[in-house]
């Protein structure tokens, strides 16, 4: 926003009114002859790859925190998989063993982090 002469902000305000539109999704003063692009670039529906239905300005923020399709990586054997599947294959992948080098035991691949400390 401007300021405004006093004795201009009459005729701002009409002409404000006549040619600015607020949006009612986000708020954003926007010229009325760009209203109806706006809505379908930012507040369209999209279907994400999760069959969810999202505003077209909320997808990439979706698809990179919260969609359950999103790719994520074990933190046990580096391979990349769908979030929503990580739980259950990090609870398999972490119950593998490995031979420890130094005390000759097989170690739980979730506990060969601690196991320096506890070795021999």
């Amino acid at each position: 926003t401007k300021d405004i002469p006093v004795a201009n902000f009459i005729m701002h305000e009409i002409h404000c009114s006549r040619n600015i539109e607020v949006c009612r999704y986000c708020s954003e003063s926007i010229p009325k002859s760009e209203m109806k692009n706006h809505m379908e670039s930012e507040h369209g529906q999209v279907t994400c790859k999760c069959r969810m239905k999202i505003e077209k300005s909320l997808l990439k923020d979706h698809e990179a925190s919260a969609c359950p399709l999103r790719p994520a990586l074990c933190q046990y054997c580096d391979i990349q998989l769908a979030f929503s599947k990580l739980q259950d294959h990090e609870i398999y992948c972490g119950a593998r063993t490995e031979r420890c080098g130094g005390c000759g035991r097989n170690i739980m691949m979730k506990d060969l982090k601690e196991h320096p400390r506890v070795c021999g």
